[in-house]
């Protein structure tokens, strides 16, 4: 229990001393990555503050035998770590679609929301760009979400115009 409460107050302190980093009040590009399944992302990106920012993902995936779509909203804590080197870490949610028909053998389909983490690294380059790696947990509700797998990891790369 000391170990955890030690922990805490450390993190937390290393939260308040982290020098706040300016973050581009509007990014927009693509998060690509795994998405459970539902391909790449657009990917918006609102600054609320000197480091806190609201970020919106719409994915979605139209092939032969799988539609499905997935928006997503998370609110970001940003952190500089070195140069235009941060670091970020939010909560969030959303809401999916999916239908999966294969013809005479399969056919599934499912609406379902989410809970969301996030936490990642980025690097804002002097020209308007912005590169950045995340893993998001998302924890699915809904009747067959995931094929009875509630809780989800992704994993995905983004790169997004700053302005």
């Amino acid at each position: 229990m000391k170990k955890l409460l030690l922990l805490s107050v450390a993190l937390l302190g290393f939260t308040f001393a982290s020098t706040a980093q300016d973050i581009s009040k509007n990014a927009l590009g693509l998060r690509l990555g795994d998405s459970n399944g539902v391909g790449a992302e657009i990917s918006y990106q609102h600054a609320l503050g000197g480091n806190n920012r609201l970020e919106v993902d719409l994915g979605w995936r139209d092939g032969k035998d799988y539609d499905g779509f997935k928006i997503a909203g998370l609110y970001q804590w940003v952190w500089n770590l070195d140069g235009g080197f941060n670091w970020y870490a939010g909560v969030g949610g959303g809401l999916g679609s999916f239908d999966h028909n294969e013809k005479d053998h399969y056919d599934d389909n499912d609406t379902f929301i989410f809970a969301a983490g996030d936490i990642g690294i980025e690097y804002n380059f002097d020209i308007p760009l912005l590169i950045s790696l995340d893993f998001r947990p998302e924890l699915g509700f809904g009747d067959r979400h995931h094929n009875n797998n509630d809780l989800g990891f992704d994993i995905a790369l983004g790169i997004r115009y700053q302005f």
